[in-house]
């Protein structure tokens, strides 16, 4: 396929860009040709990097004949209106999660690229990551029988980056369970095949300074009969990345030593502009933001997921797959990623150059985003919440 190539422009250089950069830069399908921030100190940034046009609205980034995919990484209120445009415009869409805020918003997405006939895909998740793809290929062999239980857990500091206000209002698509839930229900919906049938959860909102979820707990039962349970705490003391060799869920080596330094960043901020300026300043284009290309040592990960079946357990880690049957333990092991998050650009890129369906097309992300929405509802009406508008993974 390397002779394809598809021509990028990015709606937003937050956060997501950042994360999301070193794939759209080493990917070979892929040439960076526009960008559009209201943020200019980015945009000339951008500009000097790639080359590229840059626009201070996305209706400008739209309107770029040599767009032929746009990246919608703007902030999560936003990505339903984004998306209409760039599929109005006839772009292909890659949107990153959360999808949208509301079932009908996902819906609205959907509709839109279907009347303009271009491609959608929902990503990054980390059900793309190599080691997760790698345990649903031995689950879906039958070698350790039937998939029955999922037990996934991260612990993060992640209410404790420097953050908007926005993006510590629920009601904004801020906190943990529009932010970081995604990841979870994308994971073990992929591994137990995609059909959740319901979800009773908890949350908890412990700090009055940062008013929104900074931690969950779900059971989710699928169809097939296998449960899921999910936790999520993002309050910056306990660290599961300790259980993962100290590599970070970018898959980067993390020093065990720098311990209580988001909350000690925050300290040095006496006020919401403070706070942002700090965030900016980590953003692209920001004088603390990394360089486009790092060396990336190992696959990302979510913290610790076990995925239990009936003869055996297995564990996803940065390097591969830990396997525990009756009577051995061993280690598939990955190679190293050349491409960080490569499989979201080949889904992407499949389908645009050779009409394959893409497993998080909107459908998928709709029905991720519904069980997200049911752990806010269950937690508010502290009952199990049905789901109606799952997907299967296709056979």
């Amino acid at each position: 396929m390397a002779e394809h190539r598809l021509r990028v422009g990015v709606a937003g250089l937050g956060r997501a860009f950042l994360l999301m950069m070193p794939t759209l830069v080493r990917h070979p399908n892929v040439q960076l040709v526009a960008a559009a921030d209201p943020r200019a100190e980015a945009r000339t940034r951008f500009a000097a990097d790639f080359t590229a046009n840059v626009y201070a609205s996305v209706e400008e980034l739209c309107a770029d004949r040599a767009v032929d995919a746009i990246y919608v990484a703007t902030p999560h209120q936003y990505h339903a209106r984004h998306v209409e445009l760039a599929a109005t415009a006839g772009k292909h869409v890659l949107v990153e999660k959360p999808m949208a805020l509301t079932l009908q918003e996902c819906r609205a997405m959907i509709q839109a690229v279907r009347r303009a006939g271009v491609q959608m895909v929902i990503g990054h998740s980390h059900s793309f990551d190599a080691p997760i793809v790698k345990t649903r290929e031995i689950i879906e062999s039958g070698t350790l029988g039937s998939l029955r239980m999922i037990t996934a857990m991260n612990f993060t500091d992640f209410l404790y980056r420097p953050r908007r206000r926005e993006e510590l209002r629920t009601e904004s698509g801020g906190g943990v369970v529009f932010n970081q839930a995604p990841h979870h229900v994308d994971i073990v919906r992929y591994l137990a095949g995609g059909m959740t049938h319901s979800v009773r959860a908890m949350t908890g909102a412990w700090d009055e300074m940062r008013p929104t979820e900074g931690a969950y707990s779900a059971l989710l039962t699928f169809e097939n009969g296998a449960f899921a349970s999910i936790a999520y705490n993002g309050y910056a003391h306990f660290d599961s990345d300790e259980f993962m060799g100290w590599i970070a869920e970018s898959g980067y080596p993390k020093d065990s030593n720098q311990y209580g330094t988001a909350r000690a960043l925050l300290r040095a901020a006496s006020s919401s502009a403070d706070e942002v300026a700090l965030k900016t300043a980590r953003n692209y284009g920001g004088g603390e933001a990394p360089p486009a290309v790092q060396e990336r040592r190992s696959h990302q990960q979510f913290g610790v997921i076990i995925a239990s079946c009936e003869r055996g357990d297995l564990r996803p880690m940065p390097n591969g797959v830990a396997i525990y049957d009756d009577v051995s333990r061993r280690f598939e092991a990955i190679a190293n990623p050349t491409v960080p998050r490569a499989g979201v650009i080949d889904e992407l890129c499949n389908a645009v150059f050779f009409g394959r369906a893409p497993l998080h097309n909107g459908e998928w992300g709709l029905a991720t985003m519904e069980v997200c929405l049911g752990i806010l509802q269950s937690a508010r009406e502290q009952r199990e919440i049905v789901l109606l508008h799952q997907t299967a993974l296709p056979a």
